[in-house]
């Protein structure tokens, strides 16, 4: 009998080279530099292989027109502040989507501005994620209880 998988878990990280300030108190900062990683984890139903490529191209497309540029002048960073948590909630909420699109879920985002600080989204705690994989494991084992009852049924259970 063959294992099955219940999914592909995938880790992709990219990075961005973008400026920002912050206001204050009224007082807008200096604009400075940043290079932001963002760590997705995706997972892919099934046991059909997927390429990295399939889904770096899809983020890489996403984050392009932030590269380079000063994200207080591009939406929705004209208006929210560009904190590392605004903005990984809005590329999670943004990438969510077109990842499902594609085949994939989101499982976490974690956004850093510096090698030691990090903002974490994680959708690992959310119903429909526990209720999906419980569905599949009590699948699993409603296959394996049916197999062995049907050893047993058989008289086959003598080799075991």
């Amino acid at each position: 009998m063959r294992k099955e998988r219940l999914y592909r878990e995938y880790r992709l990280k990219s990075y961005l080279n973008m400026n920002h300030y912050i206001t204050i108190n009224g007082k807008q900062g200096q604009t400075h530099p940043h290079t932001w990683e963002f760590v997705i984890t995706m997972i892919v139903d099934g046991d059909e292989f997927v390429e990295f490529r399939t889904f770096e191209s899809l983020i890489e497309q996403y984050l392009d027109k932030y590269q380079n540029q000063i994200l207080n002048t591009i939406e929705p960073f004209d208006i929210i502040v560009p904190t590392i948590e605004n903005v990984t909630d809005h590329f999670n909420e943004e990438l969510q989507g077109l990842l499902q699109e594609h085949g994939g879920e989101l499982v976490s985002m974690e956004g850093s501005e510096t090698p030691t600080r990090s903002y974490i989204v994680s959708h690992r705690n959310e119903p429909e994620f526990i209720d999906q994989i419980g569905k599949k494991q009590t699948e699993q084992i409603s296959g394996v209880v049916n197999y062995v009852v049907e050893q047993i049924i058989n008289g086959q259970d003598k080799k075991w």
